[in-house]
């Protein structure tokens, strides 16, 4: 007598379980790697910024440290005059990203909440110029600014003057700015426009107090990314500026350079006080930061 024993099928349901647990576990490994990748300068500099530069050249940058301490702090602090080019930075950033998230949030009110032929073509011409190269566009811009400077018969009215790199940067990030705010403006109901029109409110009061307040978490989140990104330029502060003690914190690292050998440790120890500002900025507002960029992803 035989029987027959039937091994029962793999349940299609347990094979997709297995394929997702190897597809998390692949995206999981990926993001460990970038994540490494992506640290580990940030511990280098750290590392070296630690050590005299007279280990690095007797053993080489893998040998065992000697001697640890903050003396290319002490050192780095000393010779790049901090007040003056912080207080130069902060007279450039802040600025800079209040009227980039003024005008960003003003732009994307617009061509959101009203209706006309252009504003879907100025939503792209904005966000097209944010994509040009600094680069590209620096010789053009600084022939502007000596212009203008002549036709108001003082040519440092906006070359080698804050208020010059100030404008240069609102007018590149206002065109990310304006496509993410607008981005998320166009989830808010119209029915709160609606209803603010009924109630005979103003174009200013409609922007003001109706729709800028449910802006505050895109706004917090642009906020820590622009003052990143502007407070760690260095390009436009170099050739829109000729008096060195008028430019930020990035240009005062050259001052750490030697005139025949660079010590690296020493600029490592400038680089990472530079850093100091945005990583207190960062973690003041990290929460807003993360709840801006998480912000609808659980709509639907």
């Amino acid at each position: 007598m035989t029987t027959n024993i039937k091994v029962p099928e793999f349940p299609k349901r347990k094979k997709k379980l297995y394929a997702q647990d190897i597809k998390d576990r692949f995206i999981s490994a990926f993001i460990a790697i970038f994540a490494i990748v992506w640290v580990f300068p940030i511990v280098w500099t750290l590392w070296s910024s630690l050590r005299p530069y007279k280990e690095i050249r007797a053993g080489g940058v893998f040998s065992p440290p000697q001697e640890l301490g903050f003396f290319n702090y002490e050192d780095a602090i000393g010779r790049m005059e901090l007040p003056t080019y912080f207080a130069n930075t902060a007279l450039i950033t802040l600025p800079a990203v209040f009227l980039t998230l003024l005008f960003g949030s003003l732009m994307a009110f617009v061509v959101t909440r009203y209706s006309f032929k252009l504003n879907v073509a100025m939503l792209l011409l904005f966000t097209a110029g944010n994509m040009l190269p600094p680069q590209l566009v620096f010789i053009p811009v600084f022939k502007l600014y000596l212009i203008l400077g002549d036709l108001v018969g003082d040519r440092r009215f906006l070359y080698d003057n804050h208020w010059g790199v100030v404008l240069i940067h609102v007018a590149f990030q206002m065109g990310f700015a304006t496509f993410v705010l607008s981005s998320y403006m166009k989830t808010i109901p119209k029915e709160i426009s609606e209803s603010a029109m009924v109630d005979g409110a103003s174009v200013f009061t409609h922007y003001w107090r109706v729709m800028l307040p449910l802006l505050r978490p895109p706004l917090a989140s642009l906020a820590v990314l622009m003052t990143t990104w502007i407070y760690n330029d260095f390009f436009w502060a170099l050739v829109l500026m000729s008096t060195d003690s008028k430019r930020p914190i990035t240009s005062a690292l050259g001052r750490l350079q030697g005139e025949f050998v660079t010590d690296y440790n020493l600029l490592a120890a400038g680089a990472m006080i530079a850093a100091i500002p945005t990583l207190i900025v960062f973690f003041v507002m990290r929460k807003q930061f993360v709840g801006g960029l998480t912000l609808g992803s659980t709509k639907g």
